[in-house]
């Protein structure tokens, strides 16, 4: 009778909770609206002690509208999703009507606090937050006010992610938005005649001039106000503006052009004249110009330059933001109550690890699962580990979100969602490469912001030479407007983060992520790749090859207490261990003597990598009885040769990876593994000799095994009997010889990884935890892809990297200095100066734009 008064009391607590929420019992309609976002809430439950009152308290909860619950029983915690518009408070209180507390975490309180109800009063609201909260929302607010009275306002991310992309703060770019499609159309129509009348006097009738005067002020002032606003805004802030240059010469061109007009007899109606690109004869020059082609023409052909740019510069991040779903995304989720069949759809941040979701032909993949049902084609999506872009998935396999299913009906079981799936993970690596990137080119913007004032000053110098030496102004100012006109420093500052910024994409596309352009720095100066053979080169799956006992003893005992040392490891080799163990007794190897299932206490793994514990032996009394005996036991690998001797010595070396098995002090036999080499390991090492790369093999096992092994790969050196512990000493030894290292291995040598100057951390593609280790000093690279291909194509790709970056700043330098020089001599028309500008920058933008390309 407890009980029914229990879940009576209940439900009236879940009647009261939905008339709170707005649901009218009598006529049974829903008041509360429906497309109102949902928030989610995660409580800690005391007093649950019973397993069966899971399921009462879920349907208690799922009685308030729009509500799903879900118990953990073991960890004692409630997964909630409720509409906005309920109160956790009221949910509280369903739960705590059958005699359990349930009190918020405290990332459920910071979320519910960070983002009320804008229905309730802020002031009620806020009285109710703990202090922590409460200072950490003024903190959310100040900075809001702040960002709006500088001009931007968006939500938390894109205000960080602007703060970060703001660096460095010492030069102004133009405004993006600014620069539109309709700005480029206006001025080139008005711009075109200007152009036509001022370079064929044919066209030249009475006034034309006037007429051109008309037709360039719209697109001097309006047209060109993008790059007019950067000039001011940077010297009201002190900062220098990439396109100042090019705003002082459309100004100037157009004030000198009307001076002309107003007091000179360029304003006769009879006028004409003939603009020459080269300017070897300064005699229309010197009697006097008129510049309206050069400021209109200036305008267009940068509006056009920078649209261009923009339209090539699609990011990564902005393709992986558009496969990626929102919170809302309907979602057809097989429910886990329901034996009946038949589907619901929920929004995605109702999906939950475990839930079994259908994806039809055409829909993108939201989540990270396995394929338990069905088959179809799929699109692996932007992150492409396999080669090939298509693939045929079925069930088992693994498929990731972002992917799209090209035909058939396949059902997946969720294992990660949202910010655990592998396109989140790649998604935060990439703008945190991103952010680092915009830090570490303020050297290159810097340099190129210099050529501003510079070009100002040699402007000046030159207009003042020219009209000292030769006399004549008209002369002075073509020359002056030639200069300002011919500095490209956009593509000086540019080039290098747009170069690097393109690999790393390509890299990614590739299965691989590049922390940042310091990185691809080092890794071209790569001359000597140390591989750890487990994880790298070896593949996968081991198995047991030879079992060599020593005199008197049993090979099957020797192999089960192998097994049984290495049960709790998932290493390769623990694993090969255990499935021979395993087959063997499940075959009834070795009779009746040898026990099916031997216990092992106290198990432990030392630095070395060595399995100990305490195992149970079977042993014979005197009076013929058979008792278990207590021993210790050791599973090591070992280094050398003088570690063995005898029989088991000729075994260490004769095979493949030795294991010696011993207990009671005394060895009893040596296991041999043997593991395949990966397909493509020879033809990757071939390419990295041929790169000018010296390849190392890092190895636990003997000399004689490893060199064996290498041999038939064709690594050129070989260190063996390196322990876990002392690789990391044996890398730094290896650099202290004046190597340049870049150490591959797996997550279990991250010390290794740490102490190389490239760590490059090579995982497998049906997992995605190791994505996590990103966090970790040291790992620079990691590698999604199984192929050891993957490691000369991440040197090839550095290289070409940092050669466009080297050939392009060496391109801009020269192209500046000739420019400066020929339009100082007067060889070079503003207009023309205004053409090679474009020009040097489109080209050093294509040969960015080149990174992109990634050879496999």
């Amino acid at each position: 009778m407890d009980r029914i008064d229990q879940v009576a009391s209940a439900l009236d607590d879940a009647r009261a909770a939905a008339r709170a929420v707005g649901f009218d019992l009598d006529s049974g309609e829903l008041q509360i609206d429906a497309d109102r976002p949902k928030a989610s809430y995660a409580f800690e439950l005391v007093g649950l002690t019973s397993a069966p009152d899971v399921a009462v308290i879920e349907a208690a909860l799922e009685a308030v509208p729009g509500v799903r619950a879900r118990i953990v029983f073991p960890k004692a915690t409630a997964w909630i999703t409720a509409p906005d518009t309920v109160d956790p408070d009221d949910l509280a209180a369903v739960i705590e009507g059958f005699n359990v507390r349930a009190t918020l975490t405290d990332s459920s309180l910071r979320r519910r606090y960070m983002h009320p109800d804008p229905t309730e009063r802020p002031l009620r609201r806020r009285r109710r937050l703990p202090w922590k909260y409460r200072r950490h929302l003024e903190e959310e607010e100040r900075n809001l006010e702040r960002a709006r009275r500088a001009g931007f306002l968006g939500n938390q991310e894109d205000r960080l992610r602007l703060v970060e992309s703001a660096q460095p703060k010492d030069l102004l770019f133009t405004a993006r938005d600014l620069l539109t499609p309709t700005r480029l159309l206006v001025c080139v129509l008005l711009a075109v005649p200007v152009l036509l009348m001022s370079y064929f006097q044919a066209l030249q009738f009475e006034g034309w001039q006037w007429l051109t005067l008309g037709l360039a002020l719209p697109v001097v002032t309006w047209g060109a106000w993008p790059f007019h606003r950067a000039m001011v805004g940077g010297a009201r802030r002190g900062l220098t503006a990439l396109d100042a240059a090019s705003s002082v010469a459309i100004i100037a061109a157009t004030i000198w052009s009307v001076v002309m007009l107003l007091f000179t007899a360029a304003g006769d109606l009879g006028w004409q004249s003939q603009p020459k690109w080269f300017a070897f004869q300064h005699q229309r020059i010197s009697e006097g110009e008129l510049f309206l082609d050069v400021a209109c023409g200036m305008t267009v052909l940068l509006l056009a330059g920078r649209l261009l740019t923009m339209r090539t510069r699609v990011s990564l991040l902005e393709e992986m933001d558009a496969r990626r779903p929102g919170p809302q995304h309907p979602v057809e989720v097989v429910p886990r109550h329901r034996t009946g069949g038949g589907v619901e759809k929920l929004p995605l941040q109702e999906v939950n690890v475990g839930d079994d979701i259908i994806i039809n032909a055409g829909e993108l993949i939201p989540v990270d699962g396995a394929v338990v049902g069905g088959s179809c084609t799929i699109s692996r999506g932007l992150i492409n580990t396999g080669g090939r872009d298509l693939e045929q998935v079925k069930v088992k396999s693994y498929v990731y979100a972002g992917s799209r299913n090209l035909n058939g009906r396949i059902k997946v079981r969720v294992v990660h969602t949202g910010h655990r799936t592998r396109l989140a993970a790649v998604h935060r690596w990439v703008n945190d490469a991103s952010i680092k990137q915009h830090r570490s080119t303020l050297l290159s913007t810097r340099t190129a912001a210099m050529l501003i004032p510079a070009a100002f000053g040699l402007a000046a110098l030159d207009f003042a030479l020219w009209a000292l030496i030769a006399g004549n102004f008209n002369a002075a100012f073509a020359t002056a407007l030639a200069v300002l006109a011919s500095v490209a420093p956009v593509a000086l500052a540019l080039s290098p983060a747009l170069a690097i910024r393109h690999g790393i994409e390509a890299a990614v596309r590739n299965g691989i992520l590049i922390r940042d352009g310091a990185t691809i720095r080092r890794t071209e100066m790569i001359d000597t790749v140390v591989f750890n053979r487990v994880g790298t080169l070896a593949g996968t799956d081991m198995v047991v090859e030879t079992v060599t006992a020593a005199r008197g003893e049993n090979p099957e005992l020797v192999l089960r207490i192998a097994g049984a040392l290495a049960l709790e490891s998932d290493h390769p080799v623990s694993q090969a261990l255990v499935r021979a163990a395993r087959e063997a007794r499940d075959t009834g190897a070795g009779g009746a003597d040898i026990p099916h299932w031997i216990d092992v206490a106290h198990a432990e793994i030392d630095g070395e990598g060595n399995f100990s514990g305490l195992v149970e032996l079977p042993g014979v009394a005197s009076d013929g009885t058979v008792t278990s005996t207590q021993v210790e036991a050791l599973l090591w690998r070992p280094r050398t040769m003088s570690d063995l001797g005898g029989r088991l010595a000729a075994a260490v070396v004769s095979g493949g990876t030795p294991l010696i098995v011993r207990w009671k002090g005394k060895d009893r036999g040596v296991i041999s593994l043997h593991d395949s080499v990966k397909d493509d390991a020879q033809e990757a090492v071939e390419q990295l000799e041929n790169m000018g790369i010296e390849t190392v093999m890092l190895t636990r096992d003997t000399y004689p095994v490893a060199r064996r092994y290498a041999d038939r790969i064709g690594i050129s050196q070989v260190l063996a009997g390196i322990s876990p512990s002392k690789k990391p000493h044996t890398v730094r030894a290896v650099h202290t010889q004046g190597a340049t290292v870049g150490m591959v291995g797996d997550s279990s040598v991250l010390p290794t990884l740490r102490v190389a100057d490239i760590g490059i951390l090579m995982g497998d593609d049906d997992e995605t935890d190791h994505i996590t280790l990103s966090g970790h000093d040291g790992v620079d690279i990691i590698v999604l892809r199984r192929d050891v291909s993957a490691i000369p194509q991440l040197i090839a790709q550095s290289r070409r990297v940092c050669r466009i970056i080297d050939r392009n700043i060496i391109f801009a330098w020269g192209y500046n200095a000739v420019a400066l020089l020929a339009s100082v001599a007067g060889v070079l028309h503003p207009m023309a100066a205004t053409v090679l500008m474009l020009g040097s920058s489109l080209l050093i933008e294509a040969r960015s734009n080149s990174a992109r390309t990634f050879r496999r």
